[in-house]
């Protein structure tokens, strides 16, 4: 056996002598352990997990050829965490190895990673940009008020016209502070209805503004479940994540026949913000544009972040924060031609 050729497998992988202990470790066992092959070898293999005395029990088991493969989840630690891996062994009987050990990383762990320490960075940020937009807000009202009584004093009507912009321009600074500022707290006016009321407003809405640009087609799970939520949350939540999507559709020059579509599911083993959970909705919105910048993807839902010429870069922030205030998240995909964002809430109780 040629045990250079696992080290071309992303899949980690442990080869076992009779004794249990290490023999060879191929290069994604280096990296998941932190550990060199030279430091691997001639550990026993139970030891660089934490588990109980079961597991070399299993070992010696699997040694003797009593099961042919075995599988179990753990922990491993890792730079001071604990990371759930799922362990499969495999009786080989092929000396001098003696058993197979497989190792991969929980995937619903990495997600929950991942989606935690967004909604951490965001709430952060968003702290950070409504203290700042407290302070903008007040000078703005000054000078719409100082505008407005030049404005009296003025009798030539091409100098009303420069404060008539001023004003006009205060006025759209306050709004985009306003908005900035609107979603404090978390109090959530919680009712119960089907998603599909929701999908079937946003439809419309999209339908009115772009039918004449856009192709826009529902495809929706009719066993969707009602869920508890804030509909008017939700509700702006996807809307802002469909004028996202329809905006860059057109704005776009090189999509020849852009289409969107609506798209719900019943999700099973979901990773949300904070959680997995067994059963959800997702909402996805698909579009054949361009697709997001490749430098967007780890900010796209930042604040004042957008990839668009006249994008404001608060659409997608409320909309996550919005959706993580029920529990749920968004992701999305990206690539050129393809990119679907997904809205995702639990259908369970927490």
């Amino acid at each position: 056996m040629d045990v250079a050729n696992y080290d071309l497998l992303a899949t980690t992988l442990l080869l076992l002598d009779e004794q249990g202990r290490v023999v060879h470790a191929n290069a994604a066992a280096q990296e998941l352990f932190g550990l060199s092959c030279k430091q691997l070898t001639g550990v026993l293999g139970h030891v660089l997990f934490n588990a109980d005395a079961s597991l070399a029990a299993h070992i010696v088991s699997a040694v003797e050829g009593k099961f042919a493969v075995l599988r179990e989840d753990l922990t491993i630690s890792r730079r001071g965490a604990l990371v759930p891996v799922s362990l499969t062994l495999v009786h080989l009987n092929q000396p001098p190895w003696a058993v197979l050990l497989e190792v991969r990383e929980l995937e619903h762990h990495i997600l929950l990673e991942r989606n935690r320490h967004l909604s951490q960075e965001l709430d952060v940020q968003r702290e950070s940009l409504r203290n700042l937009a407290h302070e903008v807000k007040n000078p703005l009202g000054g000078i719409r008020g100082a505008a407005q009584l030049l404005e009296t004093e003025l009798e030539a009507e091409p100098l009303r016209e420069y404060t008539r912009v001023i004003m006009a321009e205060a006025d759209r600074l306050s709004g985009l502070v306003d908005r900035l500022i609107a979603p404090q707290g978390v109090t959530l006016k919680q009712a119960r209805f089907n998603i599909h009321e929701i999908c079937e407003r946003v439809y419309t809405l999209a339908r009115a503004e772009y039918a004449s640009q856009i192709e826009i087609v529902r495809d929706y799970d009719a066993s969707a479940p009602e869920l508890m939520g804030d509909h008017e949350r939700l509700l702006q939540a996807l809307l802002n994540i469909m004028r996202n999507a329809a905006q860059a559709l057109t704005e776009s020059h090189s999509t020849l026949a852009p289409k969107l579509i609506l798209r719900t599911r019943i999700g099973r083993q979901l990773v949300l913000a904070t959680r997995p959970v067994k059963l959800g909705m997702v909402v996805s919105i698909i579009d054949n544009g361009p697709g997001v910048p490749a430098e967007l993807h780890d900010k796209i839902f930042h604040p004042l972040v957008t990839g668009r010429a006249n994008g404001t870069g608060l659409g997608l922030s409320l909309a996550q924060e919005f959706v993580q205030q029920h529990g749920g998240v968004i992701e999305f995909d990206s690539t050129a031609g393809h990119t679907e964002f997904r809205m995702i809430l639990p259908l369970e109780l927490p």
